[in-house]
């Protein structure tokens, strides 16, 4: 018997059907009628310009981890400097699993809508659903989408494009350039917009992942970007000098790292770093007289924490929050700029705790790492681990400019989602 899982993505979505909901939405409604979400709808509270950040992976426990390990117990990092705070429940409404995913869980944030794990931009019948993307986009502003994993991976696919499953990567770059059409496109995954047997810019099965090599499905979509007007570049020096209002960039096979235990060839080094990636992005769409919408993910946290990796999770989070702070630079030279950070869900069931050899809970892969240095102090701390999966707690959410105190408090993954398309409404909606 076909599960009910399977049955949802048999189906087929129309991403034209997608487009016109946009068109028809009410800009700056939500689903409820009133808690939580709501807001006052004057014009001091308008969000000229979104930057939506997510840590993927992002719990409590690892915010601690890297505020630790980076500055200390009586240091602030900039993600936790914002003016407002809360936390979101995290649930996907998928039939057979209690833990949301990165697809489902991005869905939320981008749509509104909760979903089944692997759905990308549609509700729990496989049709597609507005996202916020789609409709800063129908309001005229310029939008974004940079991350450090592919491009085309759970969490932009999800503001960006329609489908069933997650794994469709290349018809969820197709529908980018067709459909949803963002003017910044930068992180990973060049693989995915390549056929087999033409491996673009970046080698087919490189020595660091010898796995990794074109498998796109949709023709050669590097070129179909050209034919639309995209520059196109592969590497820092090319995103560098790249000028233009329409910016595509992949800048590895797959992901910007490589996700391993400690000592079996992880590495995170990106080719361009999450923050110069940012800067660019902000640079090209900040030209936009209408304002933006950027969604900007680091990966790397949810990647290394599935491997129990804590060096590699910690120098991911130091990275983000080095993003962070150059976001809430430029909204303090840029009024009007809403500014969040959130995570989709929390991964590897991750603890710090005090050196204790006598204190050992895992085997293999989820063992104890440590000790690292507590920043500040000669104090050191261990960090443990009860899965290599996700976990189903609520995730911390921070946020400051126009429409952030509806952030405030506890609030569904939806909720957010409400928030930030009743920020960017036009002024004398309410």
């Amino acid at each position: 018997m076909q599960s009910r899982r399977g049955q949802l993505r048999a189906g087929t979505t129309g991403v034209a059907a997608a487009a016109a909901l946009v068109m028809l939405l009410p800009f700056g409604g939500s689903e409820r009628g009133g808690g939580q979400g709501q807001g006052h709808g004057n014009g001091n509270d308008r969000a000229r310009n979104v930057i939506f950040i997510q840590g993927d992976g992002l719990g409590l426990s690892h915010r601690e981890l890297i505020r630790l390990a980076t500055v200390g117990k009586d240091g602030q990092l900039a993600m936790d400097s914002l003016e407002h705070a809360g936390w979101t429940t995290t649930d996907s409404a998928d039939p057979e699993e209690a833990v949301t995913d990165s697809a489902a869980g991005a869905t939320a944030f981008a749509s509104g809508v909760r979903t089944y794990n692997g759905a990308v931009g549609v509700d729990v019948d496989g049709n597609p659903v507005p996202t916020l993307l789609e409709a800063a986009r129908g309001a005229g502003k310029a939008t974004g989408l940079v991350t450090t994993a592919q491009v085309t991976d759970a969490t932009p696919a999800a503001f960006g494009a329609h489908v069933p499953d997650r794994g469709d990567q290349s018809e969820i770059a197709r529908q980018f350039l067709e459909s949803s059409r963002p003017d910044v496109v930068l992180g990973g995954g060049e693989d995915w917009w390549y056929p087999a047997g033409d491996p673009g810019a970046w080698e087919d099965n490189p020595a660091k992942d010898p796995t990794e090599q074109s498998k796109g499905t949709e023709g050669n979509l590097v070129e179909r970007a050209q034919d639309l007007g995209y520059t196109y570049v592969s590497d820092a020096e090319g995103l560098a000098d790249a000028r233009g209002r329409k910016l595509l960039g992949l800048f590895a096979n797959e992901e910007m790292f490589e996700q391993r235990n400690e000592g079996e060839g992880d590495l995170y080094e990106p080719e361009v770093p999450l923050v110069d990636m940012t800067a660019k992005a902000l640079d090209v769409l900040s030209r936009d007289r209408d304002g933006f919408f950027l969604l900007v993910e680091e990966e790397a946290v949810d990647e290394f924490a599935h491997r129990s990796n804590a060096t590699r999770t910690i120098q991911a989070g130091q990275a983000l929050d080095e993003t962070v702070a150059l976001a809430l630079d430029f909204a303090k030279k840029n009024r009007g700029t809403l500014v969040l950070v959130v995570g989709d869900h929390a991964t590897g069931g991750l603890a710090i705790e005090n050196v204790d050899p006598e204190d050992e809970s895992g085997e293999g892969a989820t063992t104890e790492d440590g000790p690292f240095d507590l920043a500040g102090s000669d104090l050191q701390f261990t960090v443990d681990w009860t899965t290599g999966g996700h976990t189903g707690e609520a995730t911390p959410i921070t946020a400051q400019g126009p429409g952030a105190e509806r952030l405030a408090g506890a609030q569904r993954n939806t909720d957010v989602h409400d928030a930030v398309l009743r920020a960017m409404q036009p002024r004398g909606r309410g």
